[in-house]
């Protein structure tokens, strides 16, 4: 683990009290290729170029985002729109290594850093589709918790199975 030091202000009564924060943050996961289980394959679309002629920083999020829910709904039988159970996503990371652009695919693989009781860290690279070089890393945390009442709940074993399958090998 990494230690991330954030420095902030506070309000306070009277006047700004600076404060220091510390968060253990999780190792930046790995650029090779064979690392990770599972690969989703997005496509650049015209609406990602942004106004210097690459994919926007935050759509590098969707393309994670989106190879993330499509292994947990067709292969963890996760039902976003019935279930029981939905993923929340309280924390993700992802560092820029190099840009992607339209028209082009993306290759997003995916593997399981942290498996919990309610709550999965994904490890992502996403590589150019066409030069097959790291464009980006980074993390997602998932909490699942129950539709209604929006409490942490334990994983359906289909879809508990399916990240089990996902873990990163040590």
């Amino acid at each position: 683990m990494r230690t991330h030091v954030r420095a902030y202000s506070q309000p306070d009564h009277g006047g700004t009290v600076s404060r220091v924060s510390t968060q253990e943050q999780p190792p930046i996961p790995p650029t090779d290729r064979a690392a990770y289980p599972h690969t989703t394959t997005v496509h650049t679309r015209w609406r990602d170029n942004d106004l210097y002629g690459h994919v926007n920083n935050a759509v590098y999020y969707e393309y994670m985002d989106t190879a993330i829910n499509e292994t947990l709904i067709h292969d963890g039988g996760l039902d976003i729109h019935n279930g029981p159970v939905i993923g929340l996503c309280v924390q993700s990371h992802c560092e820029f290594l190099g840009p992607l652009d339209y028209p082009g695919a993306v290759d997003v693989c995916l593997r399981v850093g942290h498996l919990g009781k309610s709550s999965v860290r994904y490890e992502l690279a996403i590589f150019d589709g066409s030069s097959g070089n790291a464009a980006a890393v980074g993390w997602f945390t998932h909490v699942f918790v129950d539709r209604e009442s929006r409490r942490p709940t334990e994983m359906e074993p289909q879809l508990r199975a399916r990240l089990e399958a996902l873990r990163a090998q040590s």
